[in-house]
């Protein structure tokens, strides 16, 4: 979860989709760094590429947005 990823620059605010994932679905290597939490957040590219897992859905779009993206929430 400590991995830098270069979101790169595909134009004006791309839009990107967060949606909350179950850890146990994740891969071992991660859920042992997921530190008790039940639940982690991820970004995903309009492609469905995964970009990014955090915490907190919060953190989530406070990510995309720093990173010029429009985030929004997938069910």
């Amino acid at each position: 979860m400590d991995v830098k990823y270069d979101f790169g620059d595909e134009g004006e605010n791309p839009i990107v989709y967060v949606r909350p994932v179950k850890v146990v679905d994740l891969p071992e290597e991660i859920r042992e760094q997921a530190e008790g939490a039940d639940t982690l957040y991820a970004v995903h590219s309009a492609e469905g590429e995964r970009l990014a897992l955090v915490k907190d859905r919060k953190m989530a779009f406070l990510l995309a947005r720093q990173n010029d993206l429009a985030p929004v929430t997938v069910h």
